[in-house]
């Protein structure tokens, strides 16, 4: 049964666009499919989560990544009586934005774009699907309902300060209302987005071999994991005995939100979605414990994992590909794909040039981007001897 605090499609602000409804789809259901069909959500199955796409064949993308983060969402939503199809949309859409080779990308294009108004992964998203996906006749971009439009701006919370150029020039033409909250599905995809990530990057890097299972079951949340998988079946085999207790760990993370959101709404009372983006805080939050213990795990992934030796080493080779990538694209612009053209020839300011080389980088899978730049510099990124990593033996 949907919850009176529920995005309803039947009173669904509309779109930038006005269009005929579906006759067996809601307007969020259409959302989430034009996002499933949109050519960047098909780019994040060759861009990184943690690992270089290359290095395993087992480790997640940034599209297996948001599967599951859609996954965890629709479960959330469900039992909170939200709008499923919202909050998958929401969910599946939350990394569109991310450039090749991860945080590591962002971080160089944003270092490059600093005197151009910057680089945000969530801005950018909203750029994706408001303007750079150019498939339909009538309009840029997939023309997302605002709500969806909402929660891909502001899941994390209100966007207040310095608003990033490319969320603030959409906004100036449809306002989404960044400084309130968003709805209860857009929070819950945020939600989701932690509890995925914490746990698949626990199972990627011990498959890495950056850290060993008995560091694992002396942490806070999965010590208790592992005492209940041993006391449960004594001697269980290795690699089962993780599975089993990573799969708890899962589902302590998901009961806690659960829990504590259900405890938030009944306090707080909304009997619309505008009394939860008016409410002045996060309705979907963990407890105040599991956050601390998960604090100390994420403290464990960023030295253990995300700034391991073999991580950071790759870390400075890709890094340099952003920055030669965008330096050839800035003083050759005639070298971008003739759909760029267009685009190239209206720019009347340095800005406006890399504004555009910045969507193109930023829209490329970590493949391309290493091709390219072995195309345009006549040599590799990565050394051979380099592409032999431990990630490569777990797979």
């Amino acid at each position: 049964m949907q919850a009176p605090f529920a995005s309803d499609p039947a009173r669904s602000r509309g779109r930038l666009f006005p269009e005929d409804e579906s006759a067996f789809r809601s307007c969020f259901q259409r959302d989430r499919d034009r996002i499933i069909h949109a050519s960047a959500f098909r780019r994040l199955k060759h861009k990184t989560q943690v690992f270089i796409e290359h290095e395993g064949d087992y480790f997640r993308t940034r599209l297996t990544h948001s599967i599951e983060v859609a996954q965890v969402a629709r479960t959330i939503a469900g039992t909170l009586g939200l709008n499923p199809e919202l909050t998958e949309a929401v969910a599946l859409a939350h990394d569109l934005g991310h450039t090749p080779f991860g945080h590591t990308g962002e971080d160089a294009l944003a270092e490059l774009m600093a005197p151009f108004g910057g680089f945000d992964h969530n801005a950018q998203a909203i750029r994706i699907v408001t303007n750079l996906e150019r498939h339909y006749a009538e309009w840029d971009g997939l023309n997302l309902t605002w709500e969806t439009l909402e929660g891909i701006a502001k899941h994390n919370g209100p966007v207040t300060g310095d608003i990033p150029w490319a969320l603030a020039e959409y906004n100036a033409r449809h306002d989404l209302e960044l400084h309130t909250h968003a709805s209860a599905e857009a929070q819950v995809a945020a939600l989701s987005d932690d509890i995925a990530y914490n746990n698949h990057d626990l199972h990627d890097g011990l498959r890495a071999e950056l850290f060993s299972t008995d560091e694992l079951a002396e942490m806070p949340i999965l010590d208790g994991c592992f005492a209940e998988v041993d006391h449960k079946y004594p001697g269980l085999n290795y690699y089962r005995r993780r599975h089993e207790a990573l799969r708890r760990f899962f589902g302590v993370l998901v009961e806690d939100v659960i829990a504590v959101t259900q405890a938030n709404l009944r306090a707080a009372d909304p009997r619309s979605v505008e009394e939860v983006r008016g409410a002045g805080r996060m309705m979907v939050q963990f407890s105040k414990p599991l956050w601390e213990d998960l604090k100390v795990i994420r403290e464990f992934l960023f030295h253990r994992m995300y700034r391991a030796p073999e991580v950071v080493e790759v870390r400075s080779y890709v890094t340099d590909v952003v920055r030669v990538l965008f330096g050839i694209y800035m003083d050759k612009p005639d070298l971008l794909p003739r759909q760029w053209r267009k685009d190239v020839d209206e720019a009347q300011t340095d800005t406006a040039l890399a504004r555009i080389v910045s969507d193109y980088i930023a829209g490329m899978t970590d493949r391309f981007a290493l091709q390219e730049h072995e195309r345009l510099t006549g040599r590799a990124a990565i050394p051979a001897g380099r592409r032999a990593t431990p990630i490569q033996r777990g797979g």
